[in-house]
């Protein structure tokens, strides 16, 4: 298949002048990607133009900023975690049932209409990663968030489900 000039031509200017204004910036080419006109239909050649770069680039000081910003794996792993976690509807469920204050085993059970060995099993894998805490009284184990970051994580996470 042919490439037709008038596309050619196109892509030569658009290529030259994103060309002059990486050259001219504080940008470093690493390396341009034109659109492939002969194997791509015109609706992926303006899925492209719209969502992708013609021109790949790398702005040096955004990545020297991230990672001088960016956290510990250690931490981020343990926040990929607390996120998974809470990512399960039965703990999201159980976290939520406690944002209104404390209760049992066998309140939750009841809440959630789960056995008691089910919840406790939730529970431990939240306790594990401090999003909650117990308190004994007596026979009877109570649960309750950890802090107020748990509170926190939840209402922005509603606010932002909600707001959409």
């Amino acid at each position: 298949m042919r490439i037709s000039t008038d596309l050619r031509t196109t892509s030569q200017k658009k290529v030259g002048r994103v060309l002059d204004r990486i050259f001219t910036g504080d940008y470093v080419l690493i390396y341009a990607q034109i659109l492939r006109q002969i194997n791509m239909s015109s609706q992926k050649a303006r899925q492209l133009k719209e969502d992708g770069c013609l021109v790949r680039v790398v702005h040096v000081d955004r990545v020297a900023r991230a990672r001088e910003e960016a956290i510990p794996d250690h931490d981020l792993d343990r926040m990929a975690l607390t996120y998974k976690v809470l990512g399960d509807p039965t703990r999201l469920k159980i976290v939520m049932a406690l944002s209104g204050g404390e209760m049992c085993v066998c309140d939750l059970s009841a809440f959630l209409g789960l056995s008691e060995s089910a919840v406790s099993h939730q529970l431990r894998r939240l306790k594990d990663l401090a999003l909650v805490k117990k308190r004994r009284e007596g026979q009877v184990l109570y649960y309750a968030l950890d802090d107020d970051h748990v509170t926190g994580l939840l209402n922005i996470g509603l606010e932002h489900v909600c707001e959409q």
